[in-house]
């Protein structure tokens, strides 16, 4: 009885629905996460009559056939990359992006990381870096003499010196963008990796055309919304009974035929 096992896929891709929703839910509060959103795909279709095929020797054809369909697949799941909000921290080395582009991160074993949590600081050698200590390319440093720092909008680092009136620029921050963000690996301490998936990083600095800007002392907070995130929970849960209820009706129908004599 093929409603078994196309109910049973339907039970799995609700489970797989619901996992994805908590860990949207899970996030709400994770700086710079973007929610996902798991999309599905009928599975393959046993062709009963096959739609097209000629029934008779006059050559006329079937016009519709009889395909039944064997259940469902996780298809994939999407990051919705919009932003999010802007909170501020008071923080001066907090940074927000506002608009298109990830900072660039430095991983111990060499590669280069991407993500949108802005919550940096600074190491004891006055580089900034991540919460984790990861260096944000292109590795600026703060000089130890420095009595206060600005970060502009377009990225540039400027360093007010003790017993100096101009301020020091010290670096800009880069951004990376990419063709398509959707492509990005997630490897977990809010970083993503490039894959072909992603293309290429194309690096700019914030304000140019394509890219957007930064602003000292915000953080962009997660774009999860928690009604529509509780709105969807109730869908996949009530799915998810649905399919349940197809398959005790379908043992139901097993066992009227079991008892036969």
């Amino acid at each position: 009885m093929r409603s078994l096992h196309i109910a049973g896929t339907g039970m799995m891709a609700q489970q797989t629905n619901v996992e994805v929703i908590s860990n949207n839910i899970a996030n709400m509060s994770t700086t710079g996460y973007k929610r996902r959103r798991a999309e599905f795909q009928d599975l393959l279709y046993q062709n009963l009559r096959r739609v097209g095929s000629q029934s008779a020797d006059t050559g006329s054809v079937l016009p519709s056939g009889a395909q039944i369909g064997l259940g469902v697949k996780t298809g994939a799941v999407y990051r919705i990359t919009e932003q999010g909000s802007l909170s501020q921290t008071g923080n001066r080395f907090d940074i927000a992006v506002r608009g298109n582009g990830y900072f660039q991160v430095q991983l111990p074993s060499g590669e280069t990381a991407y993500t949108r949590d802005g919550t940096f600081a600074l190491s004891p050698e006055g580089v900034i870096v991540t919460a984790d200590g990861f260096v944000v390319q292109p590795g600026i440093t703060i000089p130890a003499n420095a009595v206060d720092v600005t970060i502009n909008a377009n990225g540039e680092v400027l360093a007010k010196l003790d017993g100096q009136i101009a301020p020091q620029n010290v670096g800009q921050i880069q951004l990376a963008v990419f063709a398509n963000e959707g492509g990005l690996e997630a490897v977990g301490d809010n970083l993503l990796l490039a894959t072909p998936g992603s293309g290429d990083p194309l690096q700019g600095a914030p304000g140019t055309p394509g890219y957007g800007q930064v602003l000292q002392g915000f953080v962009e907070t997660s774009n999860v919304n928690v009604v529509q995130e509780i709105t969807n929970l109730i869908t996949a849960q009530r799915a998810y009974e649905m399919n349940s209820r197809v398959i005790s009706a379908s043992d139901e129908m097993l066992s009227t035929l079991s008892r036969l004599r």
